[in-house]
């Protein structure tokens, strides 16, 4: 059964959207577990195979010894395995369906949520398009369903939807006069001030904007670190244009420094969004800010879910957060026009995360019948 658990989760968690509603296998592989502890080997094992890239990205963004990144992607996993261990039941039945909604709820919100990745419920984009809150609750049903002995039912039920969304699936598409800009600049984006390479990227920014768009997005740290220079710059760069510009920005203060969109015009600059969820360790910590000590990424978890720009409303979704449940569905609850992810995945060089990233947020538009605006460096 771990084996089937990790089978699924690697293949799930491939990188394509349409591999996602694989995912739903997993509540009937651990509901039918005959021991506690056989499901959390089942959790473990689905878990461990769908964040296979973690020790990768973590020896690349540290540029330490494996050891570390293999320590950080069991302490994930053993999170996940232990709240669906708890609540494991030795009766299976529409009692254990409740117990399994139950975890999904805290492995998709603070704190369990942190680390709440491979969620099955971002299948609900592939599984019912368009449908919007309606789709996601099918999919709950579909998932919760899968808990119990009519799980055959449901297996059937969603591939047929399956198999339709598959036939005509169409990834979602950039709304008019907007455009995301991809760049390969490597761990080099933003780490210091970089008078050329803000040069190029605002070059960039104007042929766009004199070819095809008025709103162009950059992918996280593109602004670097954010100071009245870097401001200047580029409001005295787009003068002249009617472009606006999001870009991700570091914004340092006293107690450590916020992951930001910014947004830039001709004369005007403004924080347009700051990360809900920054990459725990890596950026956010908190253990800093308890031992007095600064440093570290600010996290909101539930601030500033929906932003304006360019009179359209923005649910904003940055590099981690694209991983998670709760930011995107907080965002969608606010009715937005657009949903535009950014990130500064050049750590992810050697894994699957950058294609899951793109994954999990085209399937989350498709759900919500939105365009997408996707900006990424690596």
């Amino acid at each position: 059964m771990a084996g089937a658990a990790a089978a699924v989760g690697a293949a799930a968690w491939c990188g394509h959207p349409l591999a996602l509603p694989l995912a739903c296998a997993f509540p009937t592989l651990w509901a039918f577990a005959p021991s506690r502890l056989i499901s959390a080997a089942v959790s473990a094992a689905y878990f461990l195979a769908a964040s296979r890239g973690l020790p990768q990205g973590v020896v690349n963004f540290y540029d330490t010894d494996f050891g570390v990144g293999i320590a950080l992607w069991i302490g994930a996993a053993a999170i996940f395995a232990l709240v669906h261990a708890v609540l494991w039941q030795r009766r299976p039945g529409w009692g254990m369906a409740l117990w399994f909604g139950l975890g999904a709820v805290l492995m998709s919100v603070p704190p369990f949520g942190v680390v709440g990745w491979a969620q099955p419920i971002t299948a609900a984009g592939v599984l019912f398009p368009g449908w919007g809150w309606w789709g996601l609750a099918a999919t709950v049903a579909i998932l919760l369903t899968m808990t119990t002995g009519t799980w055959p039912a449901a297996a059937i039920l969603a591939a047929g939807f399956w198999a339709w969304s598959a036939a005509h699936w169409i990834a979602p598409a950039q709304p008019d006069g907007w455009t995301g800009l991809d760049t390969k600049l490597g761990r080099g984006l933003g780490r210091a001030p970089d008078l050329e390479q803000s040069q190029a990227l605002l070059q960039r920014v104007r042929e766009v904007g004199a070819v095809e768009a008025r709103v162009v997005v950059l992918p996280e740290s593109a602004a670097g670190l954010w100071t009245p220079t870097t401001s200047a710059f580029w409001m005295d760069g787009l003068r002249g244009t009617d472009i606006t510009v999001i870009a991700g920005a570091a914004i340092v203060d006293r107690q450590g420094y916020d992951n930001t969109m910014m947004e830039m015009s001709a004369g005007r600059a403004r924080r347009l969004y700051g990360e809900r969820m920054p990459v725990p360790i890596s950026m956010w910590q908190p253990w800093l800010a308890w031992t007095g000590q600064g440093g570290g990424a600010s996290a909101t978890f539930f601030g500033n879910p929906i932003v304006e720009s360019a009179g359209r409303r923005v649910a904003p979704l940055i590099c981690y957060e694209q991983l998670l449940v709760w930011p995107v569905l907080q965002s969608m609850l606010h009715s937005p026009d657009v949903l535009v992810a950014i990130g500064n995945d050049w750590w992810t060089a050697g894994t699957g995360i950058l294609p899951i990233q793109r994954a999990t947020t085209q399937a989350w538009a498709r759900l919500f019948a939105l365009p997408l605006v996707l900006s990424f460096n690596t």
